[in-house]
């Protein structure tokens, strides 16, 4: 298995996963043009796309899917309550292209188990994904104010996990943002902070996961640098530390092919 953030962040979100004869794109959150460049750049042709995997509407996430399902004649996937939103803006997927999954509810496409899940976020039906291919288990989880017990239990034992690292609490409320957008971004349908998910991941390391990728961290509210030590901290002060690998999503081109094997 495969899998390469092509972009991670508030100006646009898509990660590519080739799982079996599966080769799958997770939101397609910048145009059609870039997109297509940014597969390009990893070798990936998009008319060789199963489909389009689509979390929730925002903007960030589904700001190419009309015209890449159109140029290239890709399913779209979405649960139904995402779907309702989107269909209006969505003239170019042809009818046999939009495709309605149930939330929390697996399905396959070309061999690869896909399993949608919901999550805590400010949209009409957010979702994270994993996919799971001969034995070997990826998984997508950002855009979510916070974690429970369930949303733990889907994603351990992750062989790949690319994870929300948002922002810093002092940075977001010492920022400029509005009193309505800080409170919207740190409530528990917002997003994660740094800490919250280093301690998210304490917990999913003492299930296995051992290699993270951080992602959709706020460029007006977090760094990279910052970002991996406050969440590298979280995880030696729990004492699970050793042997964890932790990347950083770049926000605008592609971090790398990781390879599950």
């Amino acid at each position: 298995m495969k899998l390469c953030p092509l972009c991670s962040g508030s100006s646009g979100n898509a990660t590519y996963i080739e799982a079996g004869n599966a080769r799958l794109l997770i939101d397609a959150g910048l145009s059609c043009k870039r997109i297509t460049g940014l597969l390009g750049k990893i070798g990936v042709d998009p008319r060789t796309l199963s489909a389009i995997l689509v979390t929730h509407e925002h903007v960030d996430h589904v700001r190419g899917v009309n015209v890449l399902s159109k140029t290239y004649d890709l399913p779209v996937y979405a649960n139904a309550d995402t779907w309702a939103v989107l269909k209006p803006s969505m003239s170019g997927v042809a009818p046999k292209n939009v495709c309605v999954f149930e939330s929390d509810r697996d399905f396959y496409l070309a061999g690869a188990r896909v399993l949608p899940f919901s999550v805590p976020h400010d949209a009409v039906h957010c979702v994270g994904f994993t996919v799971t291919a001969a034995g070997r288990k990826v998984g997508v989880c950002t855009d979510l104010g916070h974690v429970d017990a369930r949303i733990l239990s889907i994603l351990s034992g992750c062989d790949l996990l690319l994870f929300e690292a948002n922002h810093d609490v002092d940075m977001l409320m010492a920022g400029s943002y509005p009193y309505l957008l800080k409170k919207r971004i740190l409530s528990g349908s917002g997003h994660m902070n740094n800490e919250d998910c280093g301690r998210a991941l304490v917990k999913l390391c003492e299930s296995g996961v051992k290699n993270v990728i951080l992602g959709h961290l706020s460029r007006e509210n977090n760094y990279p640098e910052l970002a991996m030590v406050a969440v590298r901290s979280v995880l030696e002060e729990a004492g699970v530390a050793d042997g964890v690998r932790l990347a950083i999503a770049e926000r605008e081109e592609p971090t790398g092919i990781f390879e599950v094997l």
